[in-house]
């Protein structure tokens, strides 16, 4: 097969054999108890459940009527204890709803409904329905996604199975173990947007191509989608990167892929696209990796949605003691190091690494040599030294000319700067400054014109 790739990027220790041979394996939460954050990605939603009430597996606990919007439904049958705030991946709190299981396994799910048969509305609404978001990491609803502006023309549905993260191996299993649903769902994904279907699987995966392919040629599938290989490099399965590595199309700033007729699907969202249809199933579990090297079992697990980490501790995930350095909510390279293990599992946590000093490098920056290696690390090819010394002038719009808002925070100017500059995380503040700018801007204009039309 040929390899497909991108200009940038770095090659990061993979640390995926900690966990790549193991199984995935279900898990439930030691209290009993989950904690569902009230809003897993699109607009706000709000709670339709109070504490009191007793709520099935897979009924809705809190929504919006607002498009962009996803359901969130109870992973356990049981009673809603509270809702109160919870601290949530990124160290923020939430309103989450507290549910309490009571032993049964009663279940609230949709009617099954043939994808291939039903329109392309009650398809997209099906998807919404079942509260499923973007499993990569984003969480945007995906009937939103699915659902492109009139007038697109989406040419190609790529399913994105680098799993380029180190440690992270749960596509890699999910790939292993369930291929027919992979498939099914990639292949409804197909019926609802139309295009060729491209399986883009990075080349440390390379031992799944036989199994892949015979399962597409099983599902009669082989003139619809195919299997391409990229290359094991970071950030591969970032979804510009994956565009301009197997279409050769680049994303324009501040856009979409669907504007160079491209939609992309991680593997969990497909495997909950084929649930949601053949099941009626919400998405309600969230597979996950667990590792580290101060995890003493590494493995792969699927838990009820709003699972605390901590109270998989210590009877799912062992510790080594004394060792534990860092907490990281998703991958090493973009995900969020936590205070403290007492965080749901969302619908977005692809992994919950916990590692020693060893694998962490926490050392002081030093002053910016303009070495330019930042620059050709880039998978953009944006000049991260420019925006972060613009950032440090305090000059937003020249950071903005620069490709600040273009930052897909990937880290690999971080990852390769000899000064040890925190690149990643003075962008981020400087975006959160252009927004509240652009906030503060929009507020001075509407005030402005509701004085313009009293004054009328």
């Amino acid at each position: 097969m040929s390899m497909y790739t991108f200009k940038g990027g770095i090659y990061p220790p993979e640390r995926k054999e900690l966990s790549a041979e193991c199984a995935i394996t279900a898990a439930f939460p030691s209290t009993k108890t989950v904690t569902i954050p009230v809003t897993m990605g699109g607009a706000p939603n709000e709670p339709v459940v109070k504490p009191g009430d007793v709520v099935a597996k897979g009924q809705v606990i809190a929504e919006s009527k607002a498009f962009m919007s996803a359901p969130v439904h109870a992973s356990i049958a049981g009673t809603v204890k509270k809702i109160v705030p919870q601290m949530v991946t990124g160290n923020i709190e939430v309103p989450c709803i507290v549910i309490q299981s009571d032993g049964s396994d009663n279940t609230s799910y949709m009617e099954p409904l043939d994808p291939f048969t039903c329109t392309h509305d009650e398809a997209v609404q099906r998807i919404r329905q079942a509260g499923i978001v973007g499993m990569g990491g984003a969480s945007f609803p995906t009937h939103v996604k699915l659902n492109p502006p009139a007038g697109t023309n989406i040419e190609y549905v790529l399913l994105n199975a680098a799993e380029c993260e180190p440690y992270l191996t749960i596509d890699y299993r999910t790939l292993k173990e369930q291929a027919q649903k992979v498939i099914d769902g990639f292949a409804i994904i197909i019926k609802i947007t139309g295009g060729h279907g491209i399986i883009a699987l990075e080349q440390n995966k390379s031992d799944l191509i036989s199994a892949l392919q015979d399962e597409v040629n099983r599902q009669n599938k082989a003139d619809i989608m195919e299997i391409r290989i990229v290359k094991t490099k970071y950030p591969q399965g970032c979804e510009k990167n994956l565009t301009q590595a197997v279409l050769g199309r680049e994303v324009p700033a501040g856009g979409l892929p669907a504007a160079i007729g491209c939609i992309i699907s991680n593997v969990g969202t497909a495997c909950a696209i084929s649930d949601a249809f053949r099941l009626g199933k919400p998405l309600i579990e969230r597979p996950l990796t667990i590792s580290g090297g101060a995890c003493e079992t590494p493995k792969n697990i699927v838990v009820p949605v709003g699972t605390l980490v901590g109270d998989l501790i210590p009877d799912v995930i062992k510790l080594k003691e004394g060792q534990v350095c860092k907490i990281i909510s998703g991958g090493p390279m973009m995900g969020f190091a936590m205070t403290n293990a007492q965080f749901p599992i969302a619908k977005g946590t692809s992994g919950v690494l916990f590692l020693t000093k060893d694998e962490t490098y926490i050392t002081d920056e030093s002053p910016c040599i303009g070495c330019g290696r930042c620059i050709e690390a880039c998978p953009l090819g944006l000049t991260p030294v420019m925006t972060v010394r613009a950032l440090k002038a305090g000059n937003t719009e020249k950071a903005k000319k620069f490709g600040l808002m273009d930052c897909i925070e990937c880290g690999s100017c971080a990852y390769v700067c000899p000064a040890n500059v925190r690149l990643v995380q003075r962008f981020r503040m400087g975006k959160a400054l252009v927004r509240a700018q652009l906030a503060a801007e929009k507020a001075k204009a509407a005030a402005s014109q509701k004085a313009d039309g009293g004054n009328k």
